[in-house]
């Protein structure tokens, strides 16, 4: 068996182990779309440079126009797995009419006007202006991570194999002559390698953006409170914490508010314990509808909640509570048992210059304590000499 048996395997092995590791992570991760689109990208590679390569020959050289339509049809699927990823809609017409004048001109420059420079030049560069598509749509998409700007970089190397190593091997060994030792010449075999890298290179980006995004998804978990939908207290100190020393590093003012549902206990007692979580969840929802993109806000208790808002002087923070205060039991009606309108108490405080979370809370919990002490149902915002009394107050 020659050495050229063996480069006439790489692209086929690679091409089917990585179709088959996509394949089992969709299997595992349904609900990944763009890792099944790139298991049948790698799989049409692997036709593509089996028919060309080890299959045999078929009348009317038909295996050359299946291998390459495989080929055309593995870039376009793999630029569609790469803009899903980063849901970006898929250019699917200007992909087709890519596709469509790549094999006309494929026919043309192999049954009308036989050329095999046209035919090179007539898939190469059709592979290279669906790379191009693909590094023009992912140029504007955010990139948080280092792995999203390298798979941006993997689509321009690609974009130029395809475009500019045709026209440079022609220029280097004098341009494409006959078929007449193809599968051994300088070009075909800078396709098998350049290919195989790129097909690896774009495999694990996809395969780390894959991780990252597990790794995000079991943070969110950990963080997240099930049943308001909001963080949960661990979530809330990490998020918070940060937010806090940004906003204060910036000047702003930041405002802690704390809220309560007022006899809790009462109504888990009274209507049951599926009617306290209704109230706990509506409550979670309501704050949720009323953030913006700079509050964290959390369950951080039982019946307890905790929102930070940034940029918001006292007036703004207290009009926040009595908003949220007010709005509950409107979002409440009907959704709950008659006869059960649930309120909330609030404690409030704004500070410009506090650093600590932990104060904070404490300031902004003396206050939530001391509108328990004076009735429930209203809002409190902390002043210097208020003393936590809290004992019997739910």
């Amino acid at each position: 068996m020659s050495g050229q048996i063996f480069i006439s395997l790489l692209n086929p092995g690679i091409g089917l182990l990585l179709a088959a590791a996509f394949l089992l992570l969709w299997l595992n991760r349904r609900d990944q779309t763009y890792v099944a689109i790139a298991a049948a990208s790698y799989a049409l590679t692997t036709a593509g440079f089996v028919i060309q390569d080890i299959g045999p020959a078929l009348p009317h050289q038909l295996h050359h126009v299946l291998s390459n339509l495989c080929f055309i049809l593995a870039g376009c699927t793999l630029a569609a797995a790469v803009l899903t990823r980063y849901r970006i809609p898929v250019p699917y017409r200007p992909m087709v009419l890519v596709a469509v004048a790549a094999m006309a001109g494929y026919v043309w420059f192999l049954s009308v006007a036989p050329s095999l420079a046209g035919r090179i030049y007539a898939i190469s560069f059709s592979l290279g202006m669906i790379a191009l598509m693909t590094v023009v749509k992912l140029y504007s998409v955010p990139k948080p991570h280092l792995i999203d700007r390298l798979l941006i970089c993997t689509a321009a190397i690609a974009a130029a194999n395809f475009i500019v190593r045709p026209l440079l091997i022609a220029w280097l060994v004098g341009g494409y002559d006959s078929d007449e030792g193809f599968q051994q010449s300088v070009y075909w075999t800078t396709v098998q390698f350049t290919q195989a890298l790129i097909s690896i290179a774009v495999a694990l980006n996809l395969m780390v953006a894959v991780a990252i995004g597990l790794i995000n998804e079991l943070r969110h978990e950990a963080n997240t409170d099930k049943l308001s939908g909001l963080l949960n207290r661990r979530g809330f100190e990490g998020e918070a914490s940060a937010a806090l020393q940004r906003h204060v590093a910036r000047g702003w003012p930041v405002a802690l508010l704390i809220a309560d549902i007022d006899n809790f206990k009462s109504i888990n007692d009274t209507y049951g314990h599926a009617v306290g979580d209704r109230v706990i969840a509506m409550l979670g929802e309501l704050v949720a509808r009323m953030s913006g993109a700079d509050t964290v806000a959390g369950r951080i208790g039982g019946e307890e909640f905790a929102i930070l808002l940034a940029g918001t002087e006292l007036g703004a923070a207290r009009g926040y509570a009595e908003r949220l205060r007010a709005e509950l039991p409107v979002y409440g009606s009907g959704r709950l048992p008659s006869g059960l309108t649930p309120t909330i108490s609030v404690g409030v405080h704004v500070d410009h210059a506090l650093t600590s979370l932990y104060d904070l809370l404490s300031r902004a919990d003396i206050a939530l304590y001391d509108a328990k002490r004076s009735g429930r149902d209203r809002t409190t915002v902390f002043k210097a000499g208020l003393a936590l009394v809290n004992e019997g107050i739910a």
